[in-house]
């Protein structure tokens, strides 16, 4: 559950780079240098999990989106289809466009905590099975 917690502390970090740093006024962030490093955050910290769950930790080859993408269309539609949320406004709309949005930051890492705990109720049923 190490990976849990690290993804969990990457929201964290990513939720004080914005309302320390972004300057929220009117719905809109100021500045979009921590907007990004936010989004970029926040989404390692889904890789992190996920990473857990599929088995790829230790792997020095960073895995596209579409592997993500493909393997957790086999596990769970659901969890894709979050997946792919959380890819495309964390990753791309905040960490590459910057987009100054306070909204879709705050639908971004709603999404990402629901993957993490959508992981973490996975790992625990394992550890169940196994004892």
């Amino acid at each position: 559950m190490e990976a849990v917690s690290e993804a969990r502390r990457h929201i964290d970090n990513a939720k004080d780079f914005l309302s320390n740093n972004a300057k929220k006024q009117d719905g809109l962030y100021q500045d979009k240098k921590y907007v990004k490093i936010a989004g970029h955050t926040a989404y390692t910290g889904i890789l992190l999990v996920l990473n857990e769950v599929l088995g790829e930790k230790n792997k020095k080859t960073p895995k596209s989106v579409e592997w993500y993408q493909h393997e957790l269309s086999r596990i769970d539609k659901s969890l894709l289809a979050k997946f792919t949320t959380a890819y495309e406004l964390l990753h791309i709309n905040m960490g590459y466009q910057g987009s100054r949005s306070a909204k879709i930051a705050s639908v971004g890492i709603q999404t990402a905590e629901q993957i993490i705990n959508w992981v973490e109720t996975r790992l625990a049923k394992t550890q169940l099975k196994n004892q």
